[in-house]
């Protein structure tokens, strides 16, 4: 498996593909965060922001080789080992990018309250906002994988659902990444640092079945 994840990161790197939705990211985060601003709402802004682009480099992940090629890695060894280096090598990109994006925010903001009476202590709120990130980077996986190949072949249908699902899993009550960035706005109100342990633990159940599924697939259909 390992030798797969190598492979997978390294096709990842050599195509640039993933260029577009890190630039993506730092547009975001450069129009929507200023410094001083509360920690903890700019680590919900920061959070809710790497949602979409992990669906994305999901995707990017999942479509990157042809299909002979594919074909090729997955007779070495298995068309669901192969799938799953992809979604892994995805989550890692996504959640290396978020952590790093964390720690930036946490610099430049103000380690204050919503309405800059109370204290928030920086390392504890940047352990939420790790959190967080991670809960929208296993959200925004789960999103990618249930809307590429093998499920969505389609590209006219794939995006606009990936689009879709990634704005429902931020807006809809119940979603562990609307729980953990809304945990955080709220937080920020009252100047207590949540841990979003629930909406982790969500996640990473949603994001192993959504694995599970895809890999299934994968196996079932041909490249």
């Amino acid at each position: 498996m390992t030798a797969l994840v190598r492979y997978q990161a390294a096709l990842l790197v050599r195509s640039q593909r993933w260029l577009p939705p890190f630039i993506l990211y730092a547009g975001f985060l450069a129009i929507g965060l200023q410094g001083g601003q509360p920690v903890l709402d700019s680590l919900g802004y920061a959070a809710a922001a790497l949602l979409p682009v992990a669906a994305w480099l999901v995707r990017i992940c999942v479509t990157n080789e042809p299909p002979a090629a594919r074909g090729v890695v997955a007779a070495a060894t298995t068309p669901a080992r192969a799938h799953l280096a992809c979604l892994l090598v995805a989550l890692a990109c996504a959640t290396a990018l978020g952590a790093a994006a964390t720690a930036v925010v946490t610099l430049i903001s103000d380690p204050v309250s919503t309405d800059h009476r109370t204290r928030v202590p920086p390392l504890p709120a940047a352990g939420a906002g790790l959190l967080a990130v991670l809960v929208c980077a296993l959200l925004g996986a789960a999103v990618g994988a249930l809307t590429a190949w093998p499920v969505l072949r389609s590209p006219g249908r794939a995006v606009p659902a990936l689009l879709l699902a990634a704005l429902l899993s931020l807006v809809v009550t119940g979603s562990p990444a609307h729980a953990a960035v809304g945990g955080l706005v709220t937080g920020s109100q009252s100047g207590k640092v949540p841990v979003p342990l629930l909406p982790l633990a969500a996640a990473v159940l949603l994001t192993a079945a959504a694995a599970a599924v895809t890999c299934a697939l994968a196996s079932r259909r041909a490249p």
